[in-house]
């Protein structure tokens, strides 16, 4: 049996303690170890979703805008800097998850961050990480996820957000989404115009050339008609031979003289028979002449 004196039990004690000062140091060094362990893990919040009455192209131009303009919006972190410039677009992040579902994956990320405002309990410096997510789901309509995470450097503590970084985020995509709308808008209008003074123009022209058309047509028509005028009257018109001849009351020699008729007095014929032509004169009076009597005007 061991023999407990004074020097025993005080070198006891001794190594009682220290065990015990060993188990503290030991279990809170698995403690932080832990706590380490835990804020490495990736956090994700539900997310920012919002369905766009709009072309995909047209939301991704927007999104582009977005994505290049070098700020992280609904952010700051000084009091008196309310913009969190210095943003990059960038294709991956390691502090998020691959994404494996549908639509096209963008990043921005800004770095060296101090404790940015909206990110819950965030602290130190660290990198703010802004995922877009574009899903087309038809050809007039989009659906935008947005995500935004802080982490710290040097814990690599995840800090979501409070959706206020994800809605600023999306207003300046909105807003320019809708910019492009009404230039697109008044593009389309511009041209319904032009289109439309175009076609006025275009009736214009040929409502001119139409009457141009029918204006030649009557025209031609009324060359035809004073050359069948012409042919007729040259049929009808004769004139006395020389030297002249007896307008007669009746076809035969013995009737009545109405008035003689000078030579190449020009008369109409009004009634043809097999030796006589009625006529009549330039001043309406009427009588019969022999044909012998009358020839054609030159």
């Amino acid at each position: 049996m061991m023999n407990f004196n004074s020097q025993n039990v005080q070198l006891l004690g001794k190594l009682t303690a220290e065990w015990g000062r060993k188990a503290l140091i030991l279990g809170f060094a698995v403690l932080v170890g832990c706590l380490a362990s835990a804020g490495k893990e990736r956090v994700e919040g539900p997310g920012f979703v919002k369905e766009l009455e709009a072309a995909p192209r047209d939301v991704m131009d927007a999104l582009k805008f977005d994505l290049e303009d070098q700020t992280i919006h609904g952010t700051y972190i000084y009091d008196k800097q309310q913009t969190l410039e210095g943003a990059t677009e960038e294709s991956s992040s390691k502090f998020f998850e691959p994404w494996t579902g549908p639509g096209q994956v963008f990043y921005k990320v800004r770095t060296q961050a101090i404790a940015p405002r909206h990110f819950l309990e965030s602290a130190d410096q660290g990198t703010i990480v802004v995922r877009f997510v574009l899903i087309t789901l038809t050809g007039d309509r989009s659906r935008l996820r947005i995500d935004a995470v802080y982490v710290e450097e040097a814990h690599r503590t995840y800090h979501i957000s409070d959706g206020t970084v994800e809605a600023a985020e999306f207003k300046v995509i909105q807003d320019r989404l809708l910019a492009i709308q009404f230039n697109e808008q008044e593009a389309a209008d511009a041209k319904k115009r032009r289109d439309s003074a175009e076609l006025v123009r275009h009736n214009y022209l040929q409502q001119r050339e139409d009457e141009t058309t029918r204006l030649a047509n009557a025209q031609e028509s009324v060359k035809d008609l004073q050359e069948r005028v012409q042919k007729l009257r040259r049929e009808v018109d004769r004139r006395v031979k020389a030297p002249g001849a007896d307008l007669k009351a009746a076809p035969f020699r013995e009737a009545a003289t109405i008035a003689p008729l000078a030579a190449y007095t020009e008369v109409a014929i009004v009634i043809v028979t097999p030796y006589w032509l009625g006529i009549e004169e330039a001043d309406g009076q009427r009588g019969w002449l022999p044909i012998d009597q009358l020839e054609t005007i030159p």
